[in-house]
């Protein structure tokens, strides 16, 4: 017996877990940092990758909704923090037309 596709439509989506790399670039991003370069070191150290190889893969994790189910909360603020950069260099951008 085939199914129609109504009913295909109708049954859930798999549910995607999150990679274990993920998983640690989260908690690794969870922790308290008293100031920069401790967590730029932790990240060469413990991690073994470039910060800026870090913040790759941590913006593309947090875009994730296996993420999102993995930690709401923290997803949501690294989300809030991202969007709050993107608009401060958007509005550094649109006044540095006016300025000569």
């Amino acid at each position: 017996m085939q199914m129609s596709e109504s009913t295909q439509a109708s049954e859930p989506a798999q549910i995607v877990e999150l990679p274990e790399r993920d998983a640690r670039l989260l908690e690794f991003e969870r922790r308290p940092w008293r100031h920069a370069g401790a967590k730029e070191e932790a990240i060469r150290v413990e991690l073994g990758l470039s910060a800026a190889r870090y913040y790759q893969l941590l913006n593309a994790v947090i875009d994730s909704p296996a993420a999102l189910r993995h930690d709401p909360m923290l997803i949501r603020r690294l989300r809030r923090l991202r969007e709050g950069r993107h608009r401060g260099a958007a509005s550094g951008l649109a006044g540095s037309d006016t300025e000569a």
